[in-house]
């Protein structure tokens, strides 16, 4: 195997690890408005992601970082023809970590109301917008001879990536919900709980015709494997979660997410980013990577630093892994 498709593949492994992640951080944002029922509820909400959400971004960062490094025509005609919805995510990000720190800064109600709506909409967008893109990736884009794209804004909102949106907003909303009841107690993880189920029953539809058709559009017989991984550990994630077995309802929602992003990337391969306008000039592993030398020596720092990246961060969710209830807020200190 030669390294441009090792960093394929370790740059699919980043972005899996990003949406496994980011993908209950997103989840749980989104709860504040369809499970929490009053001020303390969302508090309890924010409080299971509060230690862990700052950490899970750094695998977006690495993915980013490691486009950018491996593959730079990948990166520069992904970054230039995407320039809008990921400026958006960008902002929505922003804005989600400036409402995590200041919305309990004052007393107001209006004040702590607004940053909380802040929250779930910059959880919400990026949700969505992350599969709309990753659709468009995997269907394929205008890219003409010079490697550059030439479409607009709106030859990407077609039904292929706009079901992959749907896809990722709900697959991380059921994530997040077996996350919240794995790490609450009392009535809001009972409620948790049965949101999940039908959360998780339009997942599944959505999912199965997302995936359905990407098999058939670009698929192969190891992304049908990685396909039938997914809808069975989903079915089996929602039958966990019904009798009560929350942390196995969790696991196995991560390895749909897993699965789910895997079957794009070995559909994907060995291109990057395919051409609609002529295959011949599609964005590959080959003509989109740096060279030998250079990815020899980011294979040197990888193997050092992800080892430390992974025990840390493995820590910080042990040091920060019992469960949360009403009980446990205290009153503001105003």
């Amino acid at each position: 195997m030669e390294l441009h498709d090792v960093w394929f593949v370790l740059i699919a492994v980043l972005w899996t690890g990003y949406f496994f992640l980011e993908g209950f951080d997103f989840g749980v944002g989104i709860l504040t408005k369809l499970l929490a029922r009053n001020r303390t509820e969302r508090r309890v909400l924010i409080n299971t992601i509060g230690p862990v959400w700052d950490g899970n971004e750094v695998w977006l960062l690495t993915a980013g970082g490691a486009t950018f490094a491996a593959f730079p025509e990948w990166y520069a005609t992904l970054f230039s023809g995407f320039y809008l919805p990921l400026l958006v995510i960008l902002v929505c990000l922003i804005v989600r970590g400036v409402a995590f720190e200041y919305r309990a800064k004052r007393p107001e109600e209006n004040w702590q109301r607004n940053w909380e709506n802040a929250i779930f909409w910059s959880s919400l967008i990026p949700a969505f917008l992350w599969g709309v893109a990753f659709g468009n990736i995997v269907h394929g884009v205008k890219i003409d001879r010079n490697l550059e794209y030439v479409g607009g804004v709106g030859d990407l909102l077609h039904p292929y990536a706009l079901l992959g949106g749907l896809v990722t907003l709900t697959l991380f909303t059921f994530h997040g919900t077996v996350f919240t009841a794995l790490r609450t107690v009392g009535d809001i993880r009972e409620r948790a709980r049965k949101l999940a189920l039908r959360v998780g029953l339009v997942t599944a539809v959505a999912a199965l015709v997302f995936l359905l058709w990407t098999q058939a559009h670009t698929g192969n017989g190891r992304s049908l494997v990685a396909l039938l991984v997914a809808v069975f550990t989903l079915v089996s994630a929602l039958a966990a979660n019904q009798v009560g077995r929350e942390g196995w309802a969790f696991g196995l929602s991560g390895v749909t997410i897993v699965a789910a992003v895997a079957m794009l990337f070995l559909s994907l391969f060995p291109n990057v980013m395919p051409s609609t306008l002529n295959p011949d000039w599609s964005l590959t592993v080959t003509n989109a990577s740096s060279s030998p030398y250079t990815l020899k020596i980011m294979t040197w720092c990888a193997g050092i630093a992800t080892p430390i990246i992974l025990l840390y961060q493995g820590w910080t969710y042990w040091v920060f892994r019992k469960r949360i209830g009403t009980q446990h807020i205290a009153e503001p200190a105003h």
